[in-house]
């Protein structure tokens, strides 16, 4: 029997840092931004159905990302256009995986999973979570956006809260040390529960 994790959090809460530690405890890690850059790769699904939206985000027959960007900012109907086409590709890809991961906990990175309704699939959820001091400080800290650009994304997440409350597990990402018992803990928690099924 293997069991489905799902792993969410808002930008800048240390879901990457966390879905690591956990791979690094035994569990096989699917990432949901990883399966996207492989479809958007040369040869990737999606590709084509891209192309046939949105002709100008595609070049050297891969999805230019800053392209799509754009466009997402100047068409109203673009983000729902591409989620229409890229939503049930990751979701194949998320299928696949979970059919051929041998590990017994499996994790799904997921920065959407309640907002595409994928916690259905699941058999519990993890959220990490910091203050929204500590978030903003770590996100700009990255020096890949401006305060701006991060509150809007924030701002178009669900609440941290709500994500929070919503979970079945909540991991504080304060510190590493701190942050890897709490996996460790969650971890042991699954494998009791597995153990007295």
């Amino acid at each position: 029997m293997t069991f489905k994790l799902g792993l969410t959090g808002s930008i800048g809460m240390g879901k990457s840092t966390t879905a690591q530690m956990f791979a690094d405890a035994g569990c096989a890690v699917w990432d949901a931004d990883n399966a996207v850059h492989r479809l958007y790769e040369r040869g990737g699904a999606a590709v084509p159905l891209i192309e046939a939206a949105f002709p100008s985000a595609v070049s050297n027959a891969q999805v230019d990302r800053t392209a799509l960007k754009r466009i997402i900012m100047t068409t109203p109907v673009a983000l729902k256009k591409i989620e229409e086409i890229v939503h049930p590709l990751v979701q194949k890809d998320r299928a696949e995986f979970a059919k051929t991961a041998t590990a017994e906990i499996l994790v799904f990175d997921i920065p959407l999973l309640f907002e595409t309704g994928a916690e259905k699939e699941m058999d519990a959820v993890v959220c990490v979570t910091v203050s929204p001091e500590l978030q903003e400080e770590r996100v700009l800290e990255r020096g890949t956006m401006t305060q701006d650009q991060f509150l809007a994304i924030r701002d178009k997440q669900m609440p941290n809260d709500e994500k929070v409350q919503r979970s079945d597990f909540v991991i504080t990402t304060e510190t590493l040390e701190d942050t890897r018992r709490q996996v460790h803990t969650v971890l042991n928690q699954i494998k009791k529960d597995m153990s007295d099924a």
